[in-house]
């Protein structure tokens, strides 16, 4: 399948049907799919093994990072190896929900409105600098990452499955900037950093070969959207977790009562930190979580889901340091 092939009924067809892939299938496409990024993108392959748990895992991703780090380049070159449809939605001050979503124009040699769809309407979305945008753009998000559709003027339309969005804001930079409210943090499934890369010269000789800034299109299709699909109905159906490992997840609520803590993880967090934890066992080639799943992810899933109280806000606490506090400190199960 090629990234502009039609989506829509026949995802909906793909998720009727129980999945034919086995786990040792799954695990080689993924592999696969990693190495191939790792082809082009010189980094972190344990941030791109985690990108990818999130897309298997049905989440959506938040991006922080610096200018020039490589994030609309990891975006287009995921969508690319996935075989997935891509837009990039820039988001600015001026932006609005019908900007996203689309609109009706009415058609006078019709005599009816037609829907023009936005660039929401793909498989994978970069929100880039979605900080920059204000609440009630960004609020546009929220149904589209919750529920897989919208609704444009009263008429609520599917989104093509798989929807994954990938958002990217500055960590340093508040001047025109307007904060995710903790409802729309709470739907990205992580917060992840690709970070500067150790090996630029790499880099450097890399570009050389390529001929090009942007190499996406030599990047080989591994997957797409039938087997993403499948992948995610093999998760659900193959990896498990003893009630200890579930209860160990739980134990992370505890977070909620810590004095520094306004506001902890939701059970929306829990379910993520479940889901995610699955996703990494796969790609550790295991049909079954393990307390060092629930550990490797836990910063990323849940730091973002937390609210300092004003005070601890005042003297710069990092609030990933508190998960880090809590990972280290509840009983791990044998």
């Amino acid at each position: 399948m090629s990234p502009s092939s039609p989506l829509g009924s026949g995802a909906e067809q793909v998720l009727a049907k129980p999945s034919t892939l086995t786990a040792s299938d799954a695990i080689v496409l993924i592999n696969d799919t990693i190495d191939e990024i790792s082809k082009y993108y010189v980094g972190d392959r344990a941030i791109l093994s985690k990108i990818i748990a999130a897309v298997a895992a049905g989440g959506h991703v938040l991006l922080e990072d610096y200018p020039g780090i490589g994030k609309t380049f990891v975006a287009k070159l995921i969508a690319r190896v996935l075989g997935l449809t891509y837009k990039r939605i820039q988001f600015t001050p001026d932006l609005l929900p019908s900007d996203i979503a689309g609109t009706k124009i009415w058609r006078p040699a019709k005599g009816e409105f037609e829907l023009m769809k936005g660039p929401i309407f793909a498989n994978l979305i970069l929100a880039d600098e979605i900080n920059r945008a204000p609440p009630k753009t960004q609020s546009a998000l929220l149904e589209a990452m919750e529920e897989g559709q919208v609704t444009i003027e009263g008429e609520t339309i599917k989104l093509p499955e798989p929807f994954v969005v990938l958002a990217t804001q500055n960590p340093i930079e508040f001047e025109g900037t307007y904060p995710l409210p903790e409802a729309q943090l709470d739907r990205f499934i992580a917060r992840l950093s690709l970070g500067y890369p150790e090996q630029e010269l790499e880099l450097l000789k890399r570009r050389v070969t390529w001929q090009s800034d942007d190499p996406t299109d030599q990047a080989m299709q591994i997957l797409d959207f039938k087997k993403i699909l499948e992948v995610r109905a093999l998760l659900e159906s193959s990896v498990k977790a003893r009630e200890e490992i579930l209860q160990y997840i739980v134990a992370f609520s505890a977070i909620r009562k810590d004095p520094r803590v306004l506001a902890g993880p939701s059970p929306r967090g829990l379910i993520s930190l479940f889901r995610m934890s699955r996703a990494i066992a796969l790609l550790s080639e295991r049909d079954f979580i393990i307390p060092d799943d629930v550990k490797d992810i836990a910063v990323d899933v849940l730091s973002h889901r937390i609210v300092i109280k004003p005070e601890f806000a005042l003297e710069d606490l990092n609030i990933a340091s508190i998960v880090q506090e809590y990972v280290a400190k509840i009983e791990v199960p044998k």
